[in-house]
């Protein structure tokens, strides 16, 4: 895992192999924050990371500036990985952990973020319901983007606020965005 920009560019943390995360690959990573960079300032971003897995894309979020992200991961190793990252890079108070289910999260959270980031275990049983529940919940501000990484079994094209899907290797991701109602 690398962390491909900002002040933590090229450093590199490796899980343990008995890790059970697919951590998101350095090239869909890499190109997916390309897109960002058109449409986000980061310093201004408030921005939530679901299913944390290595911490990979909280990492990337926060050395690009990000003054708050909350990173949600439920299991105990991964979550203790990240902490562990956190603590390497002396982290402080931009990067939040919550060692929780990201479905208890979803129903529960009373914010909204400028960008949202949802990496599900791609087996997992109610993967197709998160867009929706994040969605339900209004968890993306005016202008904010959520984007979900799946495999290609997977199609959110009919889904309210889909703006693209990029395809980087065998790594997908589909871009909602919120109009901002300032610019309707």
């Amino acid at each position: 895992m690398r962390i491909i920009s900002g002040k933590y560019k090229g450093r590199r943390f490796s899980p343990p192999k008995s890790f059970k995360a697919r951590p998101t690959t350095d090239f869909a990573k890499e190109n997916i924050f390309n897109v960002l960079n058109n449409s986000i300032d980061w310093e201004e971003t408030y921005a939530l990371d679901l299913f944390g897995g290595t911490g990979g894309i909280s990492f990337e979020l926060v050395s690009r500036g990000c003054p708050r992200v909350i990173c949600v991961e439920k299991n105990f190793a991964h979550a203790a990985f990240i902490e562990k990252t956190k603590t390497e890079l002396k982290i402080q108070s931009e990067l939040q952990l919550l060692k929780m289910d990201a479905f208890s999260y979803l129903e529960h959270c009373k914010e909204q973020f400028d960008l949202i980031f949802a990496d599900p275990p791609y087996d997992l049983k109610n993967f197709a319901d998160v867009p929706r529940l994040v969605f339900d919940r209004d968890l993306i501000k005016p202008g904010g983007i959520f984007i979900l990484e799946h495999s290609k079994e997977y199609d959110f094209s009919g889904q309210p606020l889909f703006e693209t899907k990029r395809i980087y290797g065998s790594v997908n991701f589909t871009i909602f965005r919120k109009e901002d109602l300032e610019t309707v």
